[in-house]
């Protein structure tokens, strides 16, 4: 799936990139074109590209800085102009500023979601999805209980936001694998 197009509707033309998960997809509608959009822990940034290809401005934020200069490569391929920053996310973090849209996949810091929550603006939305428990039965992923959610636990980490939108999942990733997710759009409301 690495080398499959993601063709948006805002774009001219597709653009070479590693395919946005699926929940990113479905809530693609409420990123808007100049809108601030952070995505952490962004690896080699398909959702920061996805992002910049609706007209975000969007910063990357990751800790590995060969997956953020091949997120750089595919920026440049694609003509756009995204702000990519190597931050170790279980250490200090730098100001990194407020943002319309934080963007969270397949990453899970418990110790750091009241400093995620606090980098959205008023009204600002955190999209999240990262896996549960059940996806150690899939025989891949993530197996320690630091990186899985429980059942229920992902609403009550983004509290005291207002979600708009949640799920959790057994979907099928491909013909003979699936994975177990929690997803989530939660809303700042303090205004």
């Amino acid at each position: 799936m690495s080398d499959e197009l993601f063709d948006c509707r805002a774009l001219q033309r597709p653009l070479p990139l590693s395919r946005p998960s699926t929940w990113f997809l479905w809530q693609a509608h409420w990123i808007r074109s100049g809108a601030r959009v952070l995505d952490l822990a962004c690896g080699s940034g398909r959702h920061s590209l996805a992002a910049g290809a609706l007209g975000a401005a969007v910063t990357g934020v990751d800790r590995d800085v060969t997956r953020l200069g091949l997120a750089r490569e595919r920026a440049a391929a694609a003509g756009l102009s995204i702000k990519w920053r190597e931050v170790d996310l279980e250490g200090a973090w730098p100001e990194l500023g407020s943002f319309d849209a934080v963007l969270v996949f397949n990453y899970l810091d418990r110790a750091s979601m009241p400093r995620i929550l606090r980098l959205l603006s008023p009204g600002g939305l955190l999209i999240m999805e990262t896996f549960l428990e059940a996806q150690r039965d899939a025989g891949w992923g993530p197996t320690s209980e630091k990186h899985l959610l429980r059942l229920g636990e992902l609403a009550r980490l983004v509290f005291p936001l207002k979600v708009v939108h949640g799920r959790e999942a057994l979907e099928t990733v491909d013909s003979s694998r699936w994975r177990a997710v929690a997803s989530i759009v939660a809303r700042n409301s303090k205004r």
